[in-house]
């Protein structure tokens, strides 16, 4: 039995636009901030505080969180991978919620945060601690949880042993992320509902990549297994500039329109995130692979 309502977390403005060539403005991420608020989210990762020669997209993280509108009851999400980025990322007086990250593999690990899988998880388990401490939240998410591009198949008791470890930290939820779009219906199934019974009662969020064309898929299968939270990506902009292969997010437009559709309330308004699915494509200069904005409105309004 599915919940009656499901919380989506926009991710566009960082993880949507991280891996794009094309440096976006300051201006053009904040006016994309402002207008998924307009469309209801509620929580939106608005930035990631790392060094900006490795993702030159996010130097302008302290910009992006000074212009941030006063909104108290929007959560705005910084991502950090490690003591100095949360430094950075508490120091703006705007950030609501650290996000940390800890990778199931050595490999995919070094690549992403010159650190091993053990090394990660102890990382983000002080990035909560720092939050903690600073009188914010922290939430943490597993990367390459269902798949590794160096390492291949990942064991799910891995990813549940690095559960357990985070969970000892106290986040505010755990998530688990499909960085490179590998998985499929029944593995999320399965370990959702694995990870949901051993954390509990902090809450499962899941993060799918369309790689493969099965994001859709895997988000009904996490919902169904009792995940609470989505994370989503308008127009299905997304990549990871250190996972090869990577392609775009589940398209914020589409999950909200799967799930509205099956009775399943998201909080968001629909045609507001299709228009702006339209003017981010235009900020782009393409049309992005996000599905429900190409296609004909439906039901027609009466």
């Amino acid at each position: 039995m599915y919940t009656k309502t499901v919380e989506l977390l926009e991710v566009a403005p960082r993880d949507g636009l991280q891996n794009e060539k094309t440096l976006i403005s300051t201006e053009a991420k904040l006016a994309l901030i402002a207008r998924a608020i307009a469309a209801g989210a509620r929580r939106i990762e608005v930035t990631s505080f790392v060094n900006p020669r490795a993702v030159p997209q996010m130097a302008d993280a302290d910009a992006v969180a000074a212009g941030l509108p006063q909104r108290e009851d929007v959560t705005y999400i910084g991502l950090v991978m490690n003591q100095r980025g949360a430094e950075r990322a508490l120091a703006t007086g705007r950030i609501d919620q650290l996000g940390a990250v800890a990778v199931a593999t050595d490999r995919f690990a070094i690549a992403n945060q010159n650190q091993t899988s053990d090394g990660s998880v102890e990382a983000a388990r002080a990035i909560i601690a720092q939050a903690q401490g600073a009188g914010r939240t922290a939430q943490v998410t597993i990367a390459a949880a269902f798949g590794c591009p160096f390492e291949g198949e990942v064991g799910q008791e891995r990813v549940l042993a690095m559960a357990a470890a985070l969970a000892e930290a106290g986040p505010v939820e755990i998530g688990l992320a499909d960085t490179i779009g590998v998985a499929n219906p029944a593995h999320v199934g399965q370990l959702v509902g694995r990870v949901r019974n051993l954390i509990a009662p902090i809450p499962v969020r899941v993060h799918f990549h369309n790689t493969r064309g099965t994001g859709l898929a895997n988000v009904w299968e996490a919902v169904t297994a009792g995940a609470r939270t989505i994370d989503a990506s308008i127009g299905g902009l997304g990549g990871c500039p250190f996972a090869p292969g990577a392609s775009g997010n589940v398209a914020s437009e589409d999950v909200v329109y799967m799930l509205e559709r099956a009775g399943i309330g998201t909080g968001m308004d629909l045609a507001a995130l299709v228009d702006t699915s339209h003017w981010l494509g235009t900020i782009m200069d393409r049309t992005l692979p996000g599905m429900v904005a190409r296609a004909p409105v439906f039901p027609k309004a009466s």
